[in-house]
């Protein structure tokens, strides 16, 4: 647009100039005869009384005559080449007017992004080659049309109020819709994504918005494939870890039925040996009583094994005990205080629910037990609306979020792996010298109300006695 009205500017200043040269030109001439005139009268009025001779005063005539006449030869080729000089300025400005436009839609047509530049009312006043390639409309169709051509009919009135609200601010220039990518319409129908930034200029009275446009398609398709990847990858986590949880509750079965049985059944052997031994056998005494503490040993290993890999309690009491009978176990190992906090007592969980959770816990403990140097943990299980809440909060040393995974370390990703697959939220808040925090949100999908199997068959002392309510 600049281009143009400085070609106007130029061409009426022009035209201008030739219009007043012939005026000025005129002027000076019929002063130059006046001029001449009045000297001969003067001549001829001073020598009328001295002589009668009339040669001073046609001398003076003729001198006046004479130079009107240089004058106007002067002037003829003065304004001649006045003429020429205008006429090589006007085509030159008009040269370098076109050069500059050429230029200007030069760099606009090789530009990659659409660039399409409308009024305030909304009509084109630009489009490049770009917009053209984009939106599959011919420049000259497109310009004078609206810019509604190419906005999907859902988004017309809300993108006018956004064009009003923004030259309303005052503001150059900013994205468009956020951080959202907003829809364009091709001239066949079809719909797109496209990435775009607005800006704004005043001239005059007149205001031009102009906006650069580019194609996402591309993007969102990868974004979405990557998308698509990660959840398949993330339901054959799931698949896996349901795999693997049903592997390891088999072969904890194994070890409790089996071998704990077996075991149990060479002791029964071992005491029935000494009853049938000779009295006053201290050699073979010692040796039964060795056997026996192996044993012994064996099926406690068997049972603490069977424990990691599946807590039969989970299968057969919930998930309420289960972590009670953790937390115990815990605390024996670590001499760390452990307390759990449970806001409902009854709490019924699906199998899925469950098991996550309570691994999400195992996997907490084990943190604190070799990370957090801590003194004290606490557990608590509550529900909020339609939320179910576990927290799990220590007093150690914390560590800084901001810090990059540690290689081979996948405690809190696999927390937040299990969490995701329960359609959940973790939020992990951390500090040097101020402890962890762990929580897991997920949405209450369930019926809390239904109760769990009766835990009074526990086995007393378990930790029930270090649970509080929330």
């Amino acid at each position: 647009m600049g281009p143009e009205w400085f070609s106007h500017a130029v061409e009426s200043s022009t035209r201008d100039s030739m219009v007043s040269t012939p005026r000025s030109l005129g002027f000076a001439v019929a002063s130059t005869i006046a001029v001449a005139v009045l000297l001969g009268l003067l001549a001829w009025v001073l020598g009328a009384g001295r002589t009668a001779d009339p040669t001073p005063v046609a001398s003076v005539l003729v001198l006046g005559t004479a130079a009107v006449i240089l004058f106007l030869v002067r002037q003829h080729v003065v304004g001649r080449a006045n003429r020429a000089t205008l006429t090589e300025v006007r085509s030159h400005s008009e040269m370098m007017i076109q050069r500059s436009q050429e230029r200007l839609r030069g760099i606009l047509d090789s530009a990659m992004d659409a660039i399409i530049t409308v009024d305030d009312h909304q009509r084109i006043v630009l489009f490049n080659a770009a917009a053209e390639k984009m939106f599959g409309c011919p420049q000259d169709r497109a310009v004078g049309g609206s810019l509604s051509w190419f906005i999907p009919d859902r988004f017309r009135m809300s993108h006018a109020q956004h064009v009003s609200e923004f030259g309303a601010t005052g503001v150059s220039s900013r994205r468009m819709a956020g951080s959202r990518v907003v829809t364009g319409l091709r001239s066949n129908g079809q719909e797109f994504p496209i990435d775009a930034a607005i800006s704004q200029l005043t001239e005059g009275d007149a205001k031009f918005y102009t906006v650069i446009l580019r194609d996402v398609s591309e993007r969102m398709r990868s974004l979405e494939d990557l998308a698509h990847s990660q959840e398949e990858l993330r339901e054959l986590a799931s698949a896996s870890s349901s795999a693997r949880e049903q592997e390891q509750s088999r072969i904890a079965r194994e070890l409790h039925d089996e071998l704990a049985q077996a075991m149990s059944a060479l002791k029964m052997d071992i005491k029935i040996i000494r009853t049938g031994a000779a009295p006053g056998d201290v050699n073979l005494d010692r040796r039964l009583d060795r056997m026996e503490t192996q044993i012994d040993g064996t099926i406690a290993a068997m049972r603490r094994i069977a424990a990691d890999l599946r807590p039969l309690a989970l299968d057969d009491l919930g998930l309420i005990p289960a972590i009670e009978a953790l937390t115990q176990e815990f605390q024996r190992r670590t001499s760390i205080d452990c307390e759990l906090a449970v806001g409902n007592p009854d709490l019924a969980l699906p199998p899925q629910h469950a098991t996550a959770l309570f691994r999400i816990v195992q996997e907490s403990l084990t943190n604190v037990a070799k990370h957090a140097q801590a003194s004290r943990v606490e557990i608590v299980i509550s529900e909020e609306s339609d939320l179910l809440s576990l927290m799990v909060r220590d007093n150690g040393i914390g560590f800084s979020t901001a810090s990059p995974r540690k290689r081979q370390s996948f405690g809190l990703l696999g927390v937040r792996e299990r969490a995701y697959m329960l359609g959940g939220e973790t939020r992990i808040v951390s500090a040097p010298g101020k402890g962890t925090e762990v929580e897991i949100r997920i949405k209450r999908a369930f019926d809390s109300n239904a109760r769990e199997p009766d835990t009074t068959a526990a086995t007393p002392g378990q930790a029930g006695n270090r649970v509080r309510p929330a």
